[in-house]
């Protein structure tokens, strides 16, 4: 399977979004919380988040902006309705404070050494700048699809990536835990590779852990993905 560039979903793929928006949230609200399950208005937030953004074609505002304006809408539906301005605007900033997943720094390190990896998301490219540089995860590219003023799963999201990377479409191995991204990805022409990520949406698990349709590569976690991509049958020489 020689490829010579892989592009990764970021936000539930890379990162641990749900865990550290719950840390965030118990920590603004406290005993606010009192009756209520934190890991439930976190998912809320997101299913909210995500339907606001996905597909959406030249839009006037960022998913910061969705992220705003759906955390409001989650908080009115939980009965949050008394937090400060300063203390939404710290729960909002949760997102520019995430972890990665453990295993992905030296995976990304490992696979960039021998191959250009880029960060091929739906989040704004000012978020994805702020993570990076907290996890230190050394990108070659980062391509969101706020730059290109279409969101996944359009087609013309795909090719444009693939575009700017001067790149076919088949030399691009797409990475993600999400079968709707892997999908429009497959469709594309990318080669493609799931990510299990069974922790994504916390204790409910999450909303699609399986493969939905054949895919290039099937893996546990990103260990795993490097020593496919390096060391696999056809694989990109690597260490």
């Amino acid at each position: 399977m020689p490829i010579r560039a892989l592009t990764f979903d970021t936000g539930g793929t890379v990162l641990d979004w749900h865990g550290g928006l719950v840390r965030r949230l118990n920590a603004v609200c406290g005993d606010r919380l009192a009756g209520m399950e934190p890991h439930v208005l976190v998912n809320d937030w997101r299913k909210r988040a995500m339907k606001a953004i996905v597909g959406q074609l030249q839009p006037a505002f960022n998913m910061d902006d969705v992220h705003r304006e759906t955390l409001g809408a989650t908080l009115q539906a939980f009965g949050l309705v008394d937090l400060s301005a300063s203390e939404r605007e710290a729960l909002w900033r949760g997102w520019y404070e995430l972890d990665a997943w453990p295993d992905f720094p030296a995976a990304l390190q490992a696979l960039g050494r021998a191959l250009p990896v880029v960060s091929f998301t739906m989040l704004p490219t000012a978020l994805v700048m702020g993570v990076s540089r907290r996890n230190a995860l050394a990108w070659d590219a980062i391509i969101s699809c706020e730059m290109i003023g279409v969101y996944k799963p359009h087609a013309e999201a795909y090719a444009t990536a693939a575009r700017w990377l001067g790149l076919a479409p088949q030399d691009i191995l797409m990475v993600a835990c999400h079968n709707f991204d892997l999908n429009a990805a497959q469709a594309a022409g990318f080669k493609t590779a799931f990510v299990r990520r069974p922790d994504e949406w916390g204790p409910q698990g999450p909303q699609d852990p399986h493969p939905n349709r054949p895919y290039d590569l099937v893996v546990d976690g990103f260990e795993e993905l490097r020593r496919q991509v390096l060391n696999g049958p056809g694989a990109f020489p690597g260490p």
